[in-house]
């Protein structure tokens, strides 16, 4: 079958290679984000009962507690995604999250891996366990929400 002229003048789009980040990276990362996430908890907790002139002594129900740890830290694992698919611990280690395509992840995929990141983590890791046996290495709530984490290189010096 005989192909169809090509135009001249403009070159074909090339498909971004990327290459998947390693599970040591991505773990080492993740024990990163941990230390970080202290931090920003602390400040979150501690400045609302500061200016509310609440004592230190007080604790929300655990109900409340869970649910503002669940929005604080989805902010910012949200916010960080959608500017640059980078939280501070991924910059560190140069990973960046995007789409299967390579593409930014959208807003209903970010909050999809969040929400599947709690259990993915919190049920003995199994989530975490997951990426030795997936082909691709990829944690199970990245395969369930179509996100993976990519390893950034830096490019050539000309």
């Amino acid at each position: 079958m005989p192909q169809p002229p090509r135009r001249t003048g403009t070159p074909a789009p090339e498909r971004q290679t990327v290459e998947l980040a390693g599970l040591r990276r991505r773990l080492a990362s993740m024990l990163y984000e941990c230390l970080l996430l202290l931090g920003v908890l602390a400040l979150t907790f501690m400045v609302p009962l500061l200016m509310l002139g609440i004592g230190l002594n007080y604790t929300p129900d655990g109900g409340i507690m869970w649910l503002h740890i669940f929005l604080v830290l989805g902010l910012y694992f949200l916010w960080y995604w959608r500017r640059g698919g980078q939280t501070l611990a991924m910059q560190t280690w140069k990973l960046r999250l995007v789409n299967a395509d390579g593409q930014p992840i959208s807003v209903g995929q970010g909050w999809l891996r969040y929400a599947l990141a709690w259990p993915s983590v919190c049920f003995f890791g199994v989530g975490l366990l997951w990426a030795l046996l997936d082909r691709d290495r990829q944690f199970l709530h990245d395969r369930l929400a179509g996100t993976r984490i990519v390893l950034l290189t830096t490019p050539p010096a000309p």
